[in-house]
């Protein structure tokens, strides 16, 4: 197939071109490398540097056969501080690039949704049944987009087919390609780099939770299990329907063990340090993907902590794309 990735030149994004290359498909990437890198861009994809509520129109008019929408802001703190960005960043350029699709006819979107949707959730393990009440404007532009994406799918030309894929946290890397943040807010990559020695310890956020260990729980997915999930979902959006999706392990980990892992992996003794609870922190995340299973065919392979971590560590150590 021939597909646009918007965010492609972006940790997520370049390693589901990566997989999608090897699959045969002849790719293009769109981002503007405000937070990506282009050489994180996988050799045999085309590249178009440029925003993509601007550009999508004139490069979907080339014919697509599907978009995988990856292009976002996404750091929590910085949508409360600066929701405004996130609106117009998020969401206007989410339906400026569904208005490109509808008007082109491309029939398939695969979206880069997120469990931030359901904000503290009333259970778990978190089904695409729970109530979404987002706790910060990221959440709640992430919903709003897959709102959009709805109407469009099942407007009256019903032209659309659509899967939004709702994950927890992505870690690991694909061979040289791995996370590369300037503003770096996920556990693994911050606990590593202490072992690397750019920071000194890693912080805990409160060790009094209800969890067996008294740190908090979080679903954790190897990058490469979700480009697998993606690569399916292309060929599950039926036109008309907008299915979604929760991707995860099903098992989560605390942040202990998640320290632990690393210090096993690294050989590195990682010092850590008990702060204060951070305020909206629920004590546990963990995802349901019986429908992802049911739907798409698609089962984590790489749910072992030590071989995420591992992934990651060599990344950290030699890696030069993100």
């Amino acid at each position: 197939m021939k597909l646009l990735v918007t965010g492609g030149a972006g940790y997520v994004g370049s390693v589901c071109t990566a997989h999608l290359l090897d699959g045969g498909h002849d790719v293009t990437v769109l981002d503007d490398l405000t937070t990506g890198h282009r050489d994180a861009v996988p050799a045999g994809a085309s590249f178009v540097e440029g925003d993509v509520a601007a550009a999508a129109a004139d490069v979907l008019a080339e014919g697509f056969d599907g978009v995988l929408h990856f292009a976002a802001r996404s750091l929590v703190g910085e949508s409360v501080v600066d929701p405004a960005k996130y609106w117009h960043g998020n969401v206007v350029t989410s339906i400026a690039l569904l208005d490109a699709i509808r008007a082109h006819r491309v029939p398939r979107l695969v979206f880069s949704s997120t469990a931030a949707t359901y904000g503290e959730p009333e259970s778990t393990p978190i089904t695409e049944d729970s109530p979404t009440r987002p706790t910060n404007p990221y959440g709640a532009t992430k919903l709003a987009i897959d709102h959009a994406i709805t109407s469009y799918a099942v407007a009256s030309d019903r032209a659309l087919g659509a899967v939004s894929l709702r994950y927890f946290n992505v870690a690991g890397a694909h061979g040289d390609v791995g996370e590369r943040h300037a503003t770096e807010t996920h556990l693994i990559p911050l606990v590593l780099q202490v072992a690397a020695g750019t920071r000194e310890q890693v912080s805990i956020y409160g060790d009094d939770w209800p969890t067996p260990d008294g740190t908090c729980v979080r679903d954790y997915i190897h990058v490469d299990d979700l480009a697998d999930a993606h690569l399916r979902a292309l060929d599950h959006a039926p036109p008309g329907e907008h299915l979604i999706c929760n991707l995860g392990n099903g098992t989560g980990f605390s942040v202990l063990e998640v320290i632990e892992a690393c210090r096993r992996v690294t050989g590195h003794p990682i010092p850590a340090a008990v702060a204060p609870r951070r305020a909206g922190d629920p004590a546990v995340l963990v995802a349901s993907a019986a429908r992802a299973h049911e739907r798409l065919g698609w089962s984590p392979a790489r749910g072992d902590l030590d071989g995420i971590v591992a992934d990651a560590w060599a990344f950290a150590r030699g890696g030069v794309s993100a």
